[in-house]
């Protein structure tokens, strides 16, 4: 058993000794070990790394006992914690293989994750925080710098986005990250892991992902738009019967969003350090199962067909397809985003 093992005085009191650890994959900002106990099999992680260690922390723990309201699961159980070591002891749960379309159930039990908010959660989680000017200017100085035709309303347009995207109404429960390897598949369904952004807002911001092909995550995919509608409309009848509420599935303005931020387009550790739309005119780099150049064109690919029929984006709509055009001419060989999601 490895000395860093973080299993202290008071959860050995508890659960008692562990007989051996393996350490597993994670993220620079977590150790996670797979620990065995007299009980049977947990799940140990420390959240480590970062100015923001302890509020990475506590969203997570808040987060997870939040969610832990709803069954049949959409997290694991929180078996214990240690605050003083940023530890939290986990249900171990046993993954495997997703299906094909497994977009359906694992936007099903989104919305389960989601219903699990509610008034109170804005007392003990920040709130979603959306694209702000300095996404929109970076944006415009990008279509500028690529020669695509900016038409008058488009600014008018985008800054009028990101106050709708700051007001949106709702208080769900948002993962942060609900990513491609974040969602466990098990034989009860699915769950969800690594929740340390976990904040609270309009479901649909998270909804999008399936859209605008995951946009915080390494694993960029696409699937048919026939699937896709499927997944939506799974969300949106679990959404209703443990809400009592219909959803309006008008996803234009958050697939908007997550298109003019730059940061959406490196890991996290980079976020927040330069502006990243201005990096992308001279040079590409991956991140994951992508290049930055092939998310961002498909995203305007994405959002020009869902502004096609709002008038409040028209503008934007059509600088998205003048844009992906000025890139694809200018890179001409830039891949298509892979429809299949890679597995370990």
């Amino acid at each position: 058993m490895g000395e860093q093992l973080p299993f202290g005085n008071e959860l050995r009191e508890r659960w008692g000794r562990p007989h051996r650890s393996e350490r597993l994959g994670s993220s620079p900002r977590s150790r996670v070990w797979r620990v065995e106990l007299d009980r049977g099999p947990v799940v140990v992680k420390q959240i480590v790394g970062g100015v923001d260690v302890e509020e990475r922390y506590a969203r997570e723990v808040t987060a997870l006992r939040l969610a832990g309201r709803v069954q049949p699961p959409v997290v694991p159980a929180v078996l214990g914690t240690d605050d003083r070591k940023r530890v939290i002891v986990l249900e171990h749960l046993v993954g495997q293989r997703p299906p094909l379309d497994w977009i359906v159930g694992y936007a099903q039990a989104l919305a389960r994750l989601h219903a699990a908010g509610g008034p109170d959660i804005t007392e003990v989680l920040p709130r979603w925080s959306g694209p702000g000017e300095a996404d929109v200017e970076a944006f415009l100085a990008l279509a500028e710098a690529l020669g695509a035709r900016v038409a008058p309303e488009v600014a008018a347009e985008l800054h009028a986005l990101i106050h709708r995207l700051d007001q949106a109404p709702g208080t769900a429960l948002l993962h942060g990250d609900p990513c491609p390897g974040n969602d466990l598949h098990t034989a009860a369904g699915v769950t969800f892991i690594d929740l340390e952004q976990a904040s609270w807002g309009s479901g649909l911001v998270e909804l999008a992902y399936l859209r605008i092909g995951f946009p915080t995550c390494w694993c960029v995919t696409t699937a048919a738009h026939s699937l896709v509608s499927r997944a939506e409309s799974a969300y949106a009848t679990v959404w209703r019967a443990m809400t009592g509420t219909e959803l309006h599935l008008d996803l234009a303005d958050a697939c908007a969003g997550w298109l003019i931020r730059g940061d959406a387009l490196v890991e996290r550790a980079l976020r927040g350090t330069a502006d990243q739309l201005a990096h992308l005119i001279d040079r590409d780099w991956e991140w994951g199962t992508v290049t930055a150049r092939q998310r961002l064109a498909y995203r305007l690919a994405v959002v020009g067909q869902l502004t096609a029929d709002r008038g409040d984006l028209r503008g934007l709509g059509a600088l998205c397809s003048d844009l992906r055009h000025r890139m694809l001419t200018r890179w001409p060989t830039l891949a298509q985003v892979p429809s299949q999601r890679p597995y370990p």
